[in-house]
């Protein structure tokens, strides 16, 4: 048996009485309240197309689109109307409306989202706005107290009171990256969005998810921590997405037989079990087998975690490893290179475009060489038209599929980005003059906002 520590060694620290952490809850409520906003938005869905028996070869009828609306809660970060919320909650809305504590409604206007974190940001037209300053999260610990103040089931100004259950959750299933605060604090849907502030009135996470067999709160909630919210934040407004650092290596978690086989102290750390070329974890000299048990001095408990690590790491940044290979330790320097993009189908929704933007409906995508054969394309620059919504402003137009957007408004189109960056700023009623490569053919086509 292990002795105990001497009454000597055990250091009391005193607490604060129940009257005086009631008048610190209620300090703190009356201090965020004004910064936490009600946000509804509004997308268009359609049903399950149905068959029609009017039309020749049992074709399907497609369904009209319908709106559907959705509301949520979001933090003001900043006094000139920047404010942080969930992916989810403004996902493909093509109406935002903000409404402060106030009561004040503003429209609101989507500058980018993030599905891998599951984080967005939305903008309104207003000064001097009341804040919730950001707090640290990678010192937020089991057992402190934490409040979820946001909109839950339409109830505007909601305050609830608990503690951190648990700190670095993944695999719960709601983003890509996850390294969740769990807290028991009452969350219920509209909490989405919301803040996760300590005592103190910092903003520690933002409101994600619940599990529950219900649907309904049973005292476990999940919120993004506020350092992996502020940087995806910080990246989404400078660039309009999240520019992310990159391991270049694949890993998985320790298990206790690996750790057997590893020669490994504990059951913790991320096993490297393959590399990528030239990337960051092959320059940084590591190897197939390799062990990261720590990174700058940090405990590493799993492959997720180094993952969160790297991901949130400024691009070019130094940091140190500290790994096994075949039972020695080791350490190695890693510099992180940028994640490279994933190519994915993008919308121009214009993020929270009008239902009138002239080019709703239309759906782009990068010219790549693979997409070039696929398609058939004679240019290997632009973006191409792969989808195109039937009555759409940009169908009547003449837009058709297959055809590359060289230009638009006269500007130059080299990529997605570019096109984005011209597209965004467009209102309904303008004018989006494109010119584009049809089977070789140039031909301009204009579309008249309404």
């Amino acid at each position: 048996m292990v002795a105990g520590p001497s009454p000597a060694a055990t250091h009391l620290v005193p607490v604060a009485n129940g009257h005086d952490l009631q008048s610190q809850v209620k300090a703190t409520a009356i201090k965020v309240i004004p910064a936490v906003v009600s946000i509804a938005s509004t997308v268009m869905v359609r049903d399950q197309a149905f068959s029609d028996e009017t039309l020749p070869f049992g074709l399907f009828k497609e369904p009209p689109a319908r709106r559907q609306y959705g509301q949520g809660s979001g933090v003001i970060v900043s006094p000139d109307g920047y404010i942080i919320t969930n992916n989810h909650v403004v996902a493909d809305a093509v109406d935002v409306e903000v409404i402060l504590a106030d009561r004040r409604q503003y429209k609101g206007k989507v500058v980018a989202t993030d599905p891998k974190t599951d984080v967005a940001v939305v903008k309104i037209n207003a000064t001097n706005l009341p804040t919730v300053p950001w707090a640290d999260s990678n010192t937020l610990a089991v057992g402190e107290f934490v409040l979820a103040i946001g909109n839950p089931l339409g109830l505007s100004r909601t305050v609830t009171f608990g503690i951190v259950s648990a700190v670095g959750r993944a695999d719960v299933g709601v983003a890509d990256f996850e390294d969740f605060i769990q807290t028991d604090a009452p969350i219920n849907p509209g909490n989405s969005g919301g803040a996760l502030v300590n005592v103190n009135g910092e903003l520690v996470g933002i409101n994600t998810a619940i599990a529950s067999p219900t649907g309904g709160s049973v005292g476990v909630g999940f919120a993004i921590p506020s350092n992996m919210a502020r940087a995806a934040m910080q990246s989404l407004i400078k660039t309009g997405r999240v520019v992310r650092g990159f391991l270049g290596a694949s890993t998985q978690d320790v298990s206790p037989s690996l750790g057997k086989i590893f020669r490994l102290p504990d059951v913790k750390g991320a096993i490297v079990t393959d590399l990528q070329a030239k990337g960051s974890a092959e320059r940084a000299g590591l190897k197939r087998g390799d062990v990261v048990v720590r990174f700058d001095g940090r405990d590493v408990m799993d492959s997720g975690q180094l993952r969160n690590l790297v991901a949130q790491s400024p691009i070019g940044s130094k940091h140190r490893l500290d790994l096994i290979r075949e039972g020695k330790s080791y350490q190695a320097e890693l510099t992180v290179q940028e994640a490279p993009r994933e190519r994915a189908k993008k919308s121009q929704t214009a993020a929270a475009a009008s239902i009138a933007h002239p080019l709703t409906g239309v759906v782009f995508d990068d010219v790549t060489p693979p997409l070039a054969r696929q398609m058939d394309l004679s240019v290997n620059s632009g973006v191409v038209v792969t989808d195109i919504e039937e009555g759409s402003l940009a169908e009547s137009s003449g837009l058709q599929p297959g055809d590359v957007v060289l230009e638009l408004n006269r500007q130059a189109i080299h990529n997605f980005a570019t096109f984005q960056r011209l597209a965004d700023p467009l209102k309904p009623s303008d004018l989006a003059l494109l010119l584009v490569n049809r089977q070789g053919n140039a031909l301009y086509i204009p579309i008249q906002g309404e």
